[in-house]
């Protein structure tokens, strides 16, 4: 089958799309990726059998998709290039990257009438709420979450099949939209097996003299990181060498806490990182986090981080979002917290600390577990079955 990705951001990177489209061309599928560029990229390019075709954008497109359903231009000049990239490349079936881009989709497939997937990646309509540049003027005004909630909707039910990224997702998106659970497939965030066979040769170079938190991924508010700072005061007069080091985009406002609390010793902000160098930083990590603060969308999806820890056999303190705290609870592979609470954080670290058989045992587990379970050759056969009977 020629499927069509439709992503409407830049390619590279984007591991889910990358993932999914590996293990469908491994099937037998042909996986032709209409994707956006604002710059001087080729229009076509072979990236690991993934035929990607990008097409010219502009940073007032860009902004303009922050409207798409407040005004509809956004959609409609999408729809002009979706409906080119269906004709010329013959495609038979479409695969649609999140939500932002799904009525243009929509639109441009009225008459031809393909069957249609919709990838949710994270409840969208939640997770803008949370968007600090939505809460300014003008953009609470133009922009209504509850709009995109109802779009959100819309688009389900008019799809022929919904993936999503875990259990809690589509449990919460049956109840909510009243849609069959056989229309929906559960395809997780998980790893590919390179990432923990293919270790690169700086890994073990740097002594290792402290003892590593880490945390890799987005440094927004939401992310819990701020409880981990805080926990410093405590810890570093029961743990002499405790480090925290966060690999992210380097966040103000978490520079600014650490300094005030008078943790900045303690505090490593290593900037965002090229993916190859995640193993190292785990590897020479104690403990690894997720402090996420609790709401729908963290409570039904997991980080792709969670996998990237276990894979390399480390234990985890994890916040009680629902969706990680049923996870980790289930495979054994660390603690659990309560979102945005110091003092349990605390506990939590020193806990660990104390017990090294006890972070081995829960890094054992977690290893074991996607090793064996949860890599994208396994958990991706949910998706294969979903096109060999579309």
């Amino acid at each position: 089958m020629r499927i069509g990705m439709i992503l409407d951001k830049t390619f590279p990177p984007d591991p889910r799309v990358q993932n999914e489209a590996i293990e469908l061309i491994k099937a037998g599928h042909e996986v032709f990726l209409f994707c956006l560029t604002y710059s001087d990229e080729p229009s076509e390019e072979l990236i690991n059998e993934i035929k990607v075709k990008r097409y010219k954008s502009s940073m007032l497109e860009y902004k303009l998709s922050a409207l798409a359903y407040t005004i509809p231009i956004y959609s409609h000049i999408m729809k002009k290039k979706v409906t080119h990239f269906l004709k010329k490349y013959g495609i038979e079936a479409l695969h649609v990257h999140d939500m932002v881009v799904a009525e243009a989709v929509l639109l441009a497939n009225k008459k031809i009438k393909l069957p249609v997937v919709l990838d949710l990646h994270e409840n969208r309509p939640q997770i803008m709420k949370f968007y600090p540049h939505l809460k300014r003027f003008p953009q609470n005004v133009l922009i209504s979450t509850q709009r995109w909630k109802q779009k959100e909707e819309e688009f389900i039910r008019k799809v022929n099949k919904l993936v999503v990224v875990t259990e809690e997702a589509k449990n919460e998106v049956c109840k909510r939209t009243s849609i069959a659970q056989k229309n929906v497939v559960v395809v997780p965030n998980t790893v590919r097996k390179s990432f923990f066979t293919e270790l690169n040769d700086f890994e073990d170079k740097t002594a290792k003299s402290n003892f590593n938190l880490l945390y890799i991924g987005d440094t927004g508010e939401r992310r819990g990181l701020k409880t981990a700072i805080r926990s410093l005061l405590i810890l570093k007069k029961e743990i002499k060498n405790i480090k925290l080091v966060i690999v992210g985009s380097i966040n103000i406002e978490l520079k600014k806490l650490s300094e005030q609390l008078n943790v900045e010793e303690q505090v490593s902000f290593e900037g965002w990182q090229e993916e190859a160098t995640f193993p190292y930083y785990i590897k020479q990590s104690d403990i690894c986090l997720s402090p996420l603060h609790r709401n729908l969308h963290h409570d039904t999806t997991h980080a792709n981080k969670l996998f990237q820890y276990m894979s390399l056999g480390k234990p985890l303190l994890v916040s009680d979002a629902t969706a990680q705290k049923n996870l980790i609870t289930k495979v054994d592979a660390g603690l659990v917290h309560e979102a945005k609470n110091v003092e349990d954080f605390t506990t939590k670290v020193i806990m660990l600390y104390k017990n090294k058989l006890l972070r081995d045992k829960f890094g054992e587990n977690g290893k074991e577990f996607v090793r064996n379970e949860f890599t994208w050759d396994i958990t991706s056969k949910g998706l294969i079955n979903l096109y060999n009977n579309l």
